[in-house]
């Protein structure tokens, strides 16, 4: 079956399933990718009415942090919590998510603003944002309180007539309900889809190359991007030219703008150049990297034919919370000895196979798979010692595991409507994945779409 050029480079080589895809397109609107956050409590983050939770939160202010639902449509996360804090007239570290929502999207997700009341939230009037206050929490969100997120969503502009997209859904569903899940790879967006180059900065940064990254983040220029920031970028390629680019790069290229401002009073210091970005976007390379090498090893597993609901000798294996959530810091080894015990466990949903995140903390795997991921580290020339500690590549490497599978909740096909015009049918699915897990990987099994950033992903 083909696959797109673009999956290839972010490691996502094979699908998990036979059947063949609908096609189509996501995203064509806002309105057509719903994210609603759910709580380790149960509590349910909705875009449409909002219920308040008596579980997770308290009615009295004595307790420190206001927990609010934040409905946002067509705004970056943090972005949006930026402007939400200078209308409270806050520091933005004063308001904490559990976890980050797709943009160009509808979302609903849980807020804690630090020592604010349910009266200050009507201060804040911002076009496309609800805040909702639900109640009081005695700690700040994080993480730890996210299980996943519900996600509704439409395909449009599908060129095939109802009963074949009804009928190649339900053979891909069907398959991957017998595997257990979906294949955790790491989503388009964990790379950029329209300029993919966040993973090829942090292996430039991991292997000690600051110079090689900065040119890639500042340089390597896409045909998905805007033709002003385009152009700047290529000028720069070619001239090297620090001085005039900060002049020709779009304002709205902010982090480059830092670090050209940088560079243009210290032109050989690459190194003080990343300096000037925020810390959480210095982390987010070197994650991406992660998560590409991570890709690599599950389409190697996958295409070596060693199963995902199975552990073979060397695997890793982990624990599974009631709710369902991998316990990836409890982790063992498969023996020869353990294989059997082990794999019922994993049949009966106690345990799940794990690949590393590869960082300064965490071994490979061992036996088959563990040569599997020292021959695709030996092709990304990427060396265990290169991953010890320098001036950034340190920040967020210390890797860990992810399982190999995610698994999908309360899936359902809510409608196929079929148009008067050219555009085909659409049809609009509905399902849950626990946090962590991108909602781009199961519809790229369900459509199999050769363009992915076509087909809005």
């Amino acid at each position: 079956m083909p696959k797109s050029t673009l999956d290839k480079e972010l490691g996502i080589e094979v699908y998990a399933t036979k059947g063949l895809g609908v096609g189509g397109a996501i995203r064509e609107a806002v309105d057509d990718f719903v994210v609603e956050e759910v709580l380790v409590d149960g509590s349910k983050a909705s875009v449409n009415e909002i219920v308040p939770k008596k579980v997770l939160t308290s009615t009295t202010q004595k307790q420190r942090f206001l927990v609010c639902v934040l409905v946002k449509r067509n705004w970056d996360t943090f972005i949006a919590i930026k402007n939400v804090a200078i209308q409270l007239g806050i520091d933005q570290r004063h308001i904490q998510i559990a976890g980050i929502k797709d943009a160009k999207a509808v979302t609903a997700q849980h807020i804690t603003i630090e020592a604010a009341s349910m009266q200050d939230i009507s201060k804040v009037v911002i076009k496309d944002i609800q805040l909702y206050p639900i109640g009081y929490l005695y700690e700040a969100l994080s993480l730890f309180y996210l299980l996943g997120n519900y996600f509704t969503i439409k395909i449009k502009s599908i060129k095939h007539k109802e009963s074949t997209v009804r009928t190649r859904i339900t053979q891909i569903l069907n398959e991957l309900e017998v595997l257990g899940g979906i294949p955790s790879f790491f989503g388009h967006q964990r790379f950029g889809t329209t300029r993919p180059i966040t993973h090829l900065v942090g292996k430039a940064l991991v292997k000690g190359d600051f110079e090689e990254a900065a040119m890639i983040f500042l340089a390597r220029s896409s045909i998905h991007e805007h033709p002003a920031s385009r152009q700047a970028r290529q000028e720069l390629e070619s001239t090297r030219n620090f001085g005039l680019a900060k002049e020709n790069f779009p304002k709205q290229l902010r982090f480059e703008r830092l670090m050209l401002s940088h560079l243009v009073d210290y032109p050989s210091d690459f190194v003080g150049a990343f300096g000037r970005l925020p810390v959480k976007l210095q982390e987010l390379f070197v994650q991406a990297h992660q998560s590409y090498l991570f890709n690599r090893f599950l389409s190697e597993r996958i295409k070596h034919g060693y199963n995902l609901d199975r552990a073979e000798i060397g695997d890793f294996v982990v624990g599974v919370e009631r709710s369902g959530l991998p316990l990836t810091s409890v982790s063992k080894n498969v023996t020869e000895e353990t294989k059997a015990d082990i794999n019922e466990q994993v049949k009966a949903g106690k345990k799940r196979v794990a690949l590393p995140i590869v960082g300064i903390k965490q071994k490979l795997s061992q036996g088959a798979m563990g040569q599997i991921e020292k021959e695709v580290l030996e092709q990304e020339e990427i060396s265990i010692k290169s991953l010890q500690l320098n001036e950034l590549s340190r920040i967020g490497g210390k890797g860990g595991l992810r399982t190999v599978l995610t698994p999908i909740g309360d899936f359902k096909l809510q409608n196929i409507s079929v148009g008067g015009d050219c555009n085909g049918c659409q049809v609009q699915l509905s399902f849950m994945l626990l946090r962590g897990s991108y909602a781009t990987v199961l519809m790229r099994e369900i459509m199999k779409p050769f363009d992915p950033v076509k087909a809005g992903f």
